[in-house]
């Protein structure tokens, strides 16, 4: 791709890179009024098929035999629900070594290709149900996803967990640690838990969630949780790759309609007091009328589903199972007036633009005239000479200009 193509593409990016953008674009794609239909959705399916198999073939005539007998065994073995194999196709689609990404691609094809199946049997609707969580730290997200999973793998669905951890600024490691608190979860031949380190992204989701989502329903997991960092920005991203938003509040953190912003508010489609048990049963209460008076004042995202505040306890279990009753009753609203189809679709081009944006900067910053140019610029930045704007400008008129 040539600086002159990229460079309007760094125009988008540049409108899609704050948090107001991305919710701007969601909002935009996400109308009620979209419909599509049966006729072109056939042919956007038929040109989608034709466009994929092109794609696929242009990956798959370079590999070698090594390469293809890695495919088939990490595809066999997904499909089938070896855990060894699904742990290893994430692992493969987490890497940033250039040639694993190109394989990683061709089974993410393969398995997609193996989920539209799926669906087609299922009359249409999704194999599976992805539910996001979050909430701010002390909140209790990870004994929540201990005893609604261990409740779930008991009811006869198999889960997975992807556990998305803070990383280390210096080594890169995670943090957090939520496999090693999810003991009996973890113990669960049923379940399957999947720590991410978050590595600097942006908005605390990996790159390659939304990736490691498709490959663990590939595998034959209906129930995918993700649970992310509540550090703010990440309930956006978290909130563009599932089809339920739950936010994890927990009683006795003072101010909590002050400490919360709004916007996150308006994500949620459930928002669930913890720790409702002892000595907390008052407050978490208190809490809970706040934040359903509140929910009155917030626009509504939904036709069909109205937001609602629920208590629980991961202690004593009590609320759990009516709060999974509340989440079955949300799916099915959204899957009978249509809502979750195009819920979907716009969280594709979302992530799609997020993607875009990322590699296009990559790009940026690799340009062999933009490396020249960048030190000079950014000592005189830092100095004072002159201001970030004019630089930015200078250096998007050298990546434009030179060939």
């Amino acid at each position: 791709m040539g600086p002159t193509r990229v460079f309007p593409i760094l125009h988008r990016v540049a409108a899609l890179s704050s948090i107001r953008s991305t919710m701007a674009l969601r909002h935009s794609l996400c109308k009620p009024t979209v419909k599509l239909c049966y006729a072109s959705l056939c042919t956007l399916q038929q040109t989608r098929s034709v466009s994929t198999e092109t794609a696929l073939s242009h990956h798959i005539s370079g590999l070698t035999d090594r390469e293809k007998r890695l495919l088939t065994k990490l595809y066999d073995g997904l499909i089938g629900g070896q855990r060894a194999a699904l742990a290893e196709s994430i692992t493969l689609v987490e890497t940033q070594h250039p040639r694993k990404k190109e394989l990683a691609q061709v089974l993410l094809q393969r398995v997609l290709a193996f989920r539209q199946e799926q669906e087609k049997r299922n009359g249409g609707n999704p194999v599976a149900f992805r539910v996001g969580l979050s909430g701010p730290p002390g909140a209790g997200k990870s004994s929540f996803i201990e005893v609604i999973g261990k409740m779930l793998t008991g009811r006869g669905h198999k889960v997975s967990v992807l556990a998305v951890d803070p990383s280390s600024c210096t080594t890169g490691g995670s943090l957090m640690g939520d496999k090693t608190r999810m003991t009996e979860l973890s113990r669960d031949m049923s379940a399957y838990i999947r720590p991410s380190p978050t590595s600097g992204t942006l908005g605390g989701v990996t790159r390659t969630t939304n990736e490691a989502i498709v490959l663990c329903e590939g595998a034959g997991y209906d129930i995918v949780l993700v649970e992310t960092v509540g550090v703010g920005q990440s309930e956006f991203a978290v909130a563009d790759m599932v089809d339920m938003f739950v936010l994890l509040i927990p009683p006795a953190g003072g101010d909590e309609l002050q400490g919360i912003k709004r916007g996150i508010i308006e994500m949620a489609d459930l928002v669930v007091v913890t720790k409702s048990d002892g000595e907390l049963v008052v407050p978490a209460r208190r809490i809970q009328a706040e934040y359903t008076s509140a929910l009155k004042l917030l626009r509504k995202k939904s036709k069909v589903w109205k937001p609602k505040v629920v208590r629980i306890s991961s202690q004593t279990g009590q609320g759990v199972p009516e709060l999974w009753d509340s989440m079955l009753h949300f799916r099915d609203a959204m899957l009978s007036s249509g809502e979750l189809r195009v819920r979907r679709q716009t969280q594709q081009k979302v992530w799609l633009w997020n993607l875009i944006q990322e590699n296009a900067l990559r790009h940026f910053q690799q340009h062999p005239a933009v490396h020249a140019k960048l030190p000079e610029l950014e000592r005189r930045v830092t100095c004072g000479d002159i201001s970030p704007g004019l630089a930015a400008d200078l250096l998007l008129k050298v990546f434009s200009t030179v060939q």
